[in-house]
């Protein structure tokens, strides 16, 4: 059984190109697609409209847009670092920006890895390719 990929993404081109990427790396993880920080963090936490999930059952990744409705995504990852239940969750910034604050602000924070989407779309399903071939198949998690 593979765990999911949680995509936080509020551009529905961006999450259906990440879908046709998924797809064609043949990535077998259920992409769960929320849309702005606050679901993201209901999700993780199992509040709200997700409070039947079990909160231990993290995702296997969680793919993070910074520029977010509601709670940003700056905010999402402190709230992930600073909770011993999602400290360790993979998160990888997707994301227009490529301004030095933002990476620099996001690794201050804690993300482990920061990837400006191409604006080409084959270069961003390649992109996207890379990071669920990465995560998913090369990188061995620690077990909590």
């Amino acid at each position: 059984m593979h765990k999911e990929i949680l995509l936080v993404e509020d551009n529905p081109d961006d999450v259906e190109l990440t879908r046709i990427a998924f797809d064609e790396a043949k990535i077998a993880n259920r992409l769960v697609v929320v849309s702005d920080g606050a679901e993201a963090l209901d999700y993780l936490f199992a509040r709200g409209a997700y409070s039947h999930r079990d909160p231990d059952d993290l995702p296997s990744i969680m793919l993070l847009d910074l520029n977010l409705p509601k709670v940003d995504g700056r905010e999402v990852l402190q709230a992930v670092r600073a909770s011993e239940a999602t400290r360790t969750l993979p998160v990888v910034v997707l994301t227009t920006s490529a301004e030095p604050f933002d990476v620099e602000a996001s690794y201050a924070l804690g993300v482990n890895s920061y990837i400006q989407k191409p604006v080409d779309f084959e270069q961003f399903v390649w992109a996207v390719k890379q990071v669920g071939l990465y995560w998913l198949v090369l990188n061995h998690p620690r077990h909590v």
